[in-house]
């Protein structure tokens, strides 16, 4: 069954520009027909997920991940959000993505439970000073770029994008 997501915590847009970075995003067909499909590593690679995205015109994208928070949340997840950011329709910065790239994402939110308090670690630890400024005008551009775009959840994108 088709539907909405929902825009993703913010923390989201940083763990999808750390698996550009850290090159977790492996294309595997990209704009034939408009279809992007991709398998996308998780931090500590123990999982793997199947992405598919279909951008369909007038600001909507039918997308397929099985990351938990896609399936469970109901959120845009952040396989699709890198998978977006490297199809063209959502700003990349890959000086954020070198900044990030390494950063074990589960262990942090395992172990901190909050993703405010794994933003500050960033900010404190791994991304200090004026650059912060920087990290937090791309989550705001990426989000705002999301806004203006419906993102709706097709479980069937997989059989059809690889038939």
């Amino acid at each position: 069954m088709v539907k909405p997501l929902r825009r993703p915590p913010a923390i989201k847009v940083l763990e999808a520009a750390a698996a550009l970075g850290d090159r977790r995003v492996r294309i595997l067909a990209g704009g034939s027909a408009g279809v992007w499909v991709a398998r996308v590593s998780s931090s500590g690679r123990p999982r793997e997920y199947l992405v598919v995205v279909e951008p369909r015109g007038a600001g909507q994208v039918y997308a397929y991940s099985d990351d938990n928070g896609t399936r469970f949340r109901g959120y845009v997840g952040y396989p699709i959000l890198s998978l977006m950011m490297a199809a063209g329709l959502l700003p990349r910065d890959e000086e954020i993505e070198r900044l990030l790239s390494g950063v074990n994402w589960t262990l942090l939110n395992e172990r901190m439970r909050s993703y405010a308090k794994v933003l500050e670690h960033l900010r404190k630890t791994r991304i200090p000073g004026e650059k912060w400024g920087r990290v937090e005008r791309f989550m705001a551009e990426v989000l705002a770029r999301l806004r203006g775009i419906k993102v709706y959840y097709d479980p069937s994108l997989p059989s059809k994008a690889l038939a």
